[in-house]
């Protein structure tokens, strides 16, 4: 007897913030290889989810935030029928909201046959297993064994590779996790004096201001400005490049899956758990915080990945 061919329609739902999204990619990536006739949608964030979409590993995205599924997330609610008919579509569901008391779990089991497998919504940090690890278990119970547990995102179209493009994102979403910007003004007037390279400055808009201020340091015959830009195609401009230099921050883990050579300027959270991971990552850290590194140490981390 011919063993069944599993889902044909697999559906991913994952919010989130840049870098879970990005964490959550060798999960999609073990699901896209292993059913590869199926049809793979993710129901998430556009701007982030069509990350995947652009790599390959989904065909569609919708929108979690659409006002229709509000009524999903409480007990007994009207369901919305555009949305009861969209999740009847699959027949495999895997979900890492956060969903504690299962409300939106059996609120899609009224609308769908599907198999609904609940994954975890973030790893328990005291527990010390890299986020992807965790991200990935759910695929044990589809039968997918051992997988890749580095995020790998490659674009399509490719774009013009940048052999001496730096990338620099002096930003993170908490400015405590952010090393000072008298550190960054220094790096990058030596980058800039000692150095024949390019720069792509990335930020995002709360970073305007002390994008300005290091664009200032740089020629501006060597610099390029991505302010705010979609994801998508920021990813674009970064792949392709020499390397990266950020905080602990999603554009970091955008950067690590393009296979970019990075030097991550670590903070205060678990390593072990949220660190980017390649085989080019350099994770920089001092004992005292990283408002104690130093320019030199992050220099010669930055000039020794580069040479390798």
């Amino acid at each position: 007897m011919q063993a069944p061919r599993g889902p044909n329609r697999i559906l991913v739902i994952r919010g989130g913030a840049i870098g879970d999204f990005v964490l959550t990619l060798p999960a999609l990536a073990a699901l896209r290889r292993h059913f590869a006739h199926a049809r793979l949608d993710v129901l998430g964030y556009p701007h982030i989810a069509q990350l995947a979409v652009a790599g390959g590993l989904a065909d569609r995205v919708e929108p979690i935030e659409a006002p229709g599924l509000a009524g999903f997330f409480a007990p007994n609610a009207d369901l919305s029928q555009r949305w009861a008919d969209y999740f009847a579509e699959f027949d495999l569901i895997v979900s890492y909201l956060f969903d504690p008391d299962k409300i939106f779990q059996r609120n899609v089991a009224r609308c769908t046959a599907a198999r609904f497998i609940a994954g975890p919504h973030r790893p328990d940090e005291h527990q010390s297993v890299h986020a992807t690890q965790v991200f990935l278990r759910p695929m044990q119970q589809l039968g997918i064994g051992a997988a890749d547990a580095v995020p790998r995102l490659h674009l399509q179209p490719a774009s013009a590779p940048a052999p001496n493009r730096l990338a620099l994102h002096p930003g993170s979403g908490s400015e405590k996790k952010n090393w000072p910007e008298a550190r960054w003004a220094e790096l990058v007037s030596r980058l800039a004096g000692e150095t024949t390279m390019e720069f792509l400055l990335v930020g995002g808009e709360a970073e305007r201001d002390r994008l300005d201020r290091l664009a200032a340091r740089l020629p501006a015959q060597r610099l390029q400005v991505a302010q705010s830009r979609p994801l998508a195609e920021l990813a674009r401009m970064l792949q392709g490049g020499a390397g990266f230099v950020g905080h602990d921050s999603g554009i970091s883990h955008l950067a690590a899956a393009l296979g970019l050579p990075c030097v991550v300027l670590w903070a205060e959270t678990p390593e072990q758990v949220w660190r980017p991971l390649g085989e080019r990552v350099r994770i920089v850290r001092d004992p005292e915080g990283i408002q104690r590194l130093d320019v030199e140490r992050v220099w010669k981390e930055l000039c020794g990945l580069l040479e390798s």
